[in-house]
């Protein structure tokens, strides 16, 4: 059996698969297949506050033998704390599952080492995810650093009772309409990001919003502005969240009608027949692109790989997916998915929506540090 223990509460295109369900289905990845019964286990550092999770690891574990050791946390900040211990290095972890623009925090510190793409079936994977930004971004010198899982966005969340909003219409700069005072649900640092955004769309920022993540100065000179937009804003805010459970609390408990949050927890509350909408701004839903990386110390190589390459796999891509309420990554995994995601997914992405997607740029060490400290002075005006 699986274990799993969890520490901290947490977070957490439809892209046309090229190959067809059924028939990748036939078989699994040659390095699944070759998995043997009672096979070891693997040591996997990931997000806490997801059910599903047993479930996925169960069938992982029916395939191959393979037992997976989950330790969840709820943030990427946590992630790289619990790195920072000796996690990467002394063999504690073999693979954790980072966002691709937070890599830098990874490999500043040489906490990983490349996959080798052929045994982690990367040929399973949607070309999107490999290539242009995406591809820069998982790469290294010419090598992998970490392998796409699923992707998703943070975008408007609203309670379809008392707001109404329209694709095309609606922007980020709605979520500061004094008329939902007391009423904002927002996370510190990527409410940051949508004010900015906002911003930036009307012109009001000192330089673009992009040319913050590539020089310090510019970054302080467009977060000043942002601060000082956002000081009068700062009752509005009737919750901060920072983990999931955080996020689904500010509507189903605490009042909020209206946020930027992870798509994940409009669907986590969709599924509970709670009056809740997900929609894409006009400037484009904040997205991100989890990856699996390897870590300098990982022990459990073989186990390593076959998971990965059944993720790589339209079943396990779906399986794993589903299970974080997110997009899947490989071939022919969308064909896998239930009526419920795809209806969620089109009513959230209509239109142009999948072609404005705004990819959270890399983030250097320098910029986290900033940011948080931006983020503090924010959420603690």
């Amino acid at each position: 059996m699986s274990r799993i223990s969890t520490s901290g509460l947490t977070r957490r295109s439809l892209l046309k698969g090229t190959a067809a369900a059924g028939a990748a289905l036939v078989a699994a990845p040659a390095f699944v297949k070759s998995a043997l019964a009672s096979s070891g286990e693997l040591n996997f550092l990931g997000w806490a506050g997801y059910d599903q999770f047993p479930a996925v690891f169960a069938e992982f574990e029916k395939k191959t033998g393979i037992k997976v050791k989950f330790t969840g946390l709820g943030s990427q900040d946590e992630f790289v704390a619990q790195a920072k211990t000796g996690a990467a290095t002394n063999g504690a972890f073999d693979i954790s599952e980072p966002t691709a623009d937070r890599l830098a925090s990874w490999t500043d510190n040489d906490f990983l080492q490349p996959w080798d793409e052929k045994k982690a079936n990367a040929a399973g994977i949607e070309p999107a995810f490999l290539e242009g930004m995406a591809g820069e971004m998982t790469s290294m010198g010419g090598k992998r650093i970490s392998l796409p899982s699923v992707w998703g966005t943070e975008a408007l969340t609203f309670n379809t009772d008392d707001v109404k909003l329209e694709y095309g219409k609606a922007k980020l700069m709605d979520l500061f309409d004094n008329a939902y005072a007391g009423k904002l649900t927002l996370r510190g640092h990527s409410g940051l990001v949508a004010a900015g955004r906002a911003l930036d769309a009307e012109g009001k920022l000192p330089h673009k919003f992009l040319d913050s993540y590539k020089d310090e100065s510019k970054m302080v000179a467009n977060y000043d502005a942002i601060l000082k937009f956002l000081a009068p804003k700062r009752a509005n805010v009737a919750q901060f969240w920072s983990n999931e459970n955080e996020a689904q609390g500010a509507f189903r408990t605490n009042g909020c009608v209206i946020g930027h949050c992870w798509d994940t927890s409009a669907a986590a509350l969709q599924a509970e027949k709670f009056p809740v909408a997900y929609l894409a701004p006009a400037e484009g839903a904040m997205s991100w692109l989890q990856n699996f990386v390897l870590l300098k110390g990982a022990k459990n190589l073989d186990q390593a790989y076959a998971w990965v390459s059944w993720v790589n796999s339209p079943e396990g891509s779906a399986l794993w997916a589903k299970a974080f309420g997110s997009n899947p990554c490989a071939k022919g995994a969308v064909e896998l998915a239930d009526a419920s995601q795809k209806a969620f997914l089109k009513a959230a992405y209509p239109g142009d929506a999948l072609k404005k997607l705004w990819w959270q740029p890399g983030q250097a060490s320098w910029f986290v540090t900033r940011r948080t400290e931006y983020a503090k002075k924010f959420m603690s005006a």
